[in-house]
């Protein structure tokens, strides 16, 4: 692929994102009083925008861009030699119970490295992009990994899910607390992630996560200095894997932690 051809895809990928967030945004503004919560399985929420967010992302990219494949969280798809993943909103159980802690991610991914990562906060207005070799950005100013290298001066997001025993989860956070790193979680898989980027926090950890949260947002930490472990394989690309990505001095420490 020209690089000109990658610039475009890497263009229409944050011009995409804008537009499916600024509709994310609208729909989560209109909501209403009425909770109405549908799951897809154990604390795992769906709504109607879910889907009709990728219907859209799926058309825009397919218009411009026919001969690459498509997969999306909600509908699937395929894994071509070069695939768009999507997550059309990732932290839709914030999104569904009136939180503003969400995000449009949309990955370009060729040969099985991730080349483009987009990630857009509607409701801060916040679009965090990355092509890879071209540093990583916010609102098109370069974005930087924190230069903490003291895991007892530390911010480390642990993401969790149902998909792992709570048990392994539980020795992390006690390790991880035992070092002296403070420890958070929020929704967003995504956003942690790319809040690791900009130095908002110095780690992001889970066990297990998909690739249509990750895949955008890992290149995010790579191109804005930080390191990322061997995620998306080929098993994870369908199975999901686990994620650590942090600034690179916490690296050994981190791998530690995360070892059960």
């Amino acid at each position: 692929m020209t690089d000109v051809s990658m610039r475009l895809r890497f263009l229409a990928a944050c011009a995409i994102a804008r537009e499916a967030g600024h509709f994310v945004r609208t729909r989560f503004q209109d909501r209403g009083d009425v909770l109405k919560l549908t799951f897809k399985g154990p604390q795992d929420y769906l709504t109607d925008t879910d889907s009709k967010v990728e219907k859209l992302i799926a058309t825009r990219l397919a218009e411009s861009f026919p001969e690459d494949s498509f997969f999306g969280e909600e509908g699937g798809g395929a894994f071509g030699r070069q695939v768009w993943i999507v997550d059309p909103i990732d932290g839709t159980a914030d999104f569904a119970r009136g939180v503003p802690y969400f995000c449009v991610s949309i990955a370009f991914v060729q040969d099985g490295r991730t080349e483009i990562g987009v990630i857009y906060d509607p409701m801060l207005d916040e679009l965090f992009a990355a092509q890879r070799g071209q540093e990583a950005t916010m609102n098109g100013q370069a974005i930087r990994v924190s230069p903490i290298d003291d895991i007892r001066q530390s911010v480390v997001e642990l993401g969790w899910s149902m998909r792992v025993p709570f048990d392994g989860y539980a020795k992390v956070l006690t390790r991880l607390t035992e070092l002296g790193a403070g420890v958070k979680r929020r929704g967003s898989g995504a956003l942690g992630l790319a809040y690791v980027a900009m130095g908002r926090q110095d780690a992001y950890c889970e066990l297990h996560i998909n690739a249509w949260d990750a895949a955008a947002a890992v290149l995010l930490v790579e191109e804005a200095g930080g390191w990322v472990n061997d995620f998306l394989t080929e098993e994870c690309l369908r199975s999901g894997n686990r994620v650590i990505a942090c600034t690179p001095n916490l690296r050994a420490l981190l791998e530690d932690a995360m070892d059960v």
